[in-house]
């Protein structure tokens, strides 16, 4: 298939040719130069094609209109070659793995960094943009657990839960990849430029909109179907009932894919839309990163657990505050109870339950039923 970025773009732009024609006209000419090459006859041959979008397609390619198409791709190439990114196509062996499985699969995204194989192996992370310190606790610690077992985290840039997300990912040194609702050159939110150019770093920034499109409201559901087509599940931290989360859930049941969800305090109206993905029975109740892997593929399952030990075998230990280090000595190599990590640490209860969070969170320690903890 001989399929040329700028001449996809130029097609992009005709009147009545949505995603699913282009990807269709590309298809059925064996490339993007055949397209431009068809005649009537060519055009009115292509499956699904009627008489009326042929005949709008025939006069772009001979028209004004053509040119003036022409000097947007050309502009828009000139903007991606300025930030260093590129175009990835359907059609592409780097195009992520599962977006090209769903229904409508956008025929080409822009990116910054890097889209690669491993990161079939992901799992989306979204929320409100207001989350409880509840909320923001259990997206950093999730994050971190998934990148510690070599999942790639995809979430979507936003305040709140995305941030925690991407932040966490980075911290743990793993992939995480960014779907955003707006040009690659016009990034949002402002404050999260730098956190963007780390992800760059270690996974991708993608959109599928053009150069200079502005974070319009209209564009974040259809960027939401992204987050979920790219990803094996999506896991909702919080949200409320009517929050963009519960699109991303909604889409990822659509496209056949898992829906996760965490409790949250009853009262609190944060979490009221995980409850309801929960009561209705459209999303898994989610305690740990084991109820995740109990729902994939049990093969997918050994094979991040087994790539989840390698990478922490190699990982540089964190480095430990003198209370965090008196807990995990206390803990030693088998299963204790809190009180007796108190009682061995010489601490209270309530500081030997802030030093566990932080330990849990750099992956040392792990929490078991009944508040028995052990090391990892």
């Amino acid at each position: 298939m001989d399929i040329d970025a700028r001449e996809l773009i130029i097609l992009s732009t005709i009147s009545g040719v949505g995603t699913a024609r282009l990807r269709g006209l590309v298809n059925h000419f064996g490339g993007t130069g055949g397209v431009f090459q068809a005649t009537a006859h060519d055009l009115s041959s292509v499956e699904g094609l009627d008489k009326r979008t042929a005949a709008s397609i025939l006069s772009f390619l001979i028209g004004s209109e053509r040119s003036e198409a022409a000097a947007l791709a050309d502009a828009q190439l000139s903007k991606l070659n300025r930030l260093d990114a590129h175009i990835v196509t359907v059609w592409d062996e780097s195009y992520p793995i599962n977006l090209r499985k769903v229904y409508d699969p956008p025929p080409f995204l822009f990116a910054r960094g890097t889209i690669l194989p491993r990161d079939e192996i992901s799992l989306a992370v979204v929320g409100t943009r207001n989350p409880s310190p509840y909320g923001s606790r259990l997206a950093g610690f999730f994050a971190q657990e998934l990148a510690r077992l070599d999942f790639t985290v995809v979430s979507g840039l936003a305040r709140g839960i995305d941030t925690l997300a991407h932040e966490a990912v980075l911290k743990a040194g793993g992939r995480t990849i960014a779907v955003i609702g707006s040009g690659l050159d016009v990034p949002y939110p402002p404050e999260n430029i730098p956190l963007g150019n780390s992800i760059v770093r270690n996974g991708a920034i993608i959109s599928e909109y053009l150069m200079g499109t502005q974070p319009d409201a209209v564009n974040f559901p259809r960027r939401n179907r992204i987050i979920s087509g790219m990803t094996l599940g999506t896991l909702v931290i919080e949200t409320g009932i009517e929050g963009g989360a519960m699109i991303t859930a909604s889409m990822a049941l659509d496209q056949n894919r898992e829906v996760f969800a965490l409790p949250g305090p009853i009262g609190d109206g944060r979490p009221s839309g995980t409850h309801l993905l929960i009561k209705e029975g459209r999303a898994k109740l989610t305690e740990s990163v084991d109820d995740i892997l109990a729902e994939l593929d049990p093969s997918l399952r050994r094979g991040s657990a087994m790539a989840g030990t390698s990478l922490q075998a190699t990982r540089p230990r964190p480095e430990l505050s003198l209370f965090e280090q008196k807990v995990l000595d206390a803990i030693g190599s088998g299963k204790i109870h809190v009180d007796d990590i108190a009682i061995s640490a010489r601490l209270s209860s309530g500081e030997v339950l802030v030093e566990l969070l932080n330990l849990e969170l750099k992956g040392l320690v792990k929490q078991q039923p009944g508040k028995i903890f052990s090391a990892i």
